[in-house]
């Protein structure tokens, strides 16, 4: 049985139909990868699995439970983490704050531990640990808003575009760190624009069109598909 189930949903911003009956599944241990151009329904997909929109029609099902209707907190709690296009960092907080809040639901006595984790996981944040998350650069805030993700434990990783606005020398280092986290044993839905990397690391794709699932298919062979190639990866 699929970890994530997206059944036929429907999705408004107001009378705008921005998913018209999107459907996929997400095995555990899976990246998969959703890619499309802009406005094609990619970050409101993850935000109706996320519990921040609710679709007027069809379910998301998460390891066999129907979490459609709810709220975004309580899938936290179940295993499922975004992060946000644009990082969503708490400006105003430390690094170490913001990893704090990252854990914010667990009772565990193994948050100490994770958080060396994400340290080691990204060295970078520990030499800036006490350092105010709004005077990071990009990169060093798209990894926070990672590392504060991987804090909830979660099962199933969401992530919204994570290599936007980062220098061309740094995007590679994203998705290593993407696939790094895979092979922890984190199931990943991932939304990128860059298709060319995301097609690299994932297992299987599928591009959205218009709020629809135009093509979905092995992440090797949308590399290979003409329409792909030519639409999205710049390749005649």
């Amino acid at each position: 049985m699929a970890l994530l189930e997206v059944n036929g949903i429907h999705t408004y911003y107001g009378n705008i139909h921005a998913l018209k009956g999107v459907s996929f599944e997400v095995d555990t241990g899976e990246i998969i990868a959703l890619i499309g151009s802009n406005g094609a329904g990619k970050t409101t997909t993850l935000r109706t699995i996320s519990g921040l929109m609710t679709p007027r029609e069809g379910s998301v099902n998460y390891d066999g439970e129907v979490i459609s209707n709810t709220r975004a907190d309580m899938l936290v709690s179940k295993g499922i983490s975004m992060v946000p296009e644009g990082r969503g960092v708490f400006a105003k907080l430390t690094v170490e704050e913001n990893l704090d809040m990252g854990a914010y639901i667990r009772r565990d006595g193994a948050i100490k531990e994770d958080l060396k984790g994400a340290f080691s996981l990204f060295p970078r944040l520990q030499e800036r640990r006490k350092q105010v998350a709004g005077t990071l650069s990009g990169g060093e805030q798209q990894m926070l808003a990672i590392a504060r993700a991987l804090m909830s434990k979660p099962r199933l990783l969401l992530l919204d575009e994570p290599s936007m606005g980062l220098a061309p020398v740094l995007v590679d280092g994203v998705f290593e760190t993407v696939q790094r986290i895979a092979n922890e044993g984190v199931t990943i839905l991932l939304v990128e624009q860059n298709a060319h990397m995301a097609l690299q690391i994932a297992d299987r794709g599928y591009v959205l069109q218009s709020g629809e699932v135009a093509i979905s298919d092995t992440a090797a062979n949308l590399q290979k598909n003409e329409t792909v190639k030519k639409t999205y990866l710049g390749i005649d």
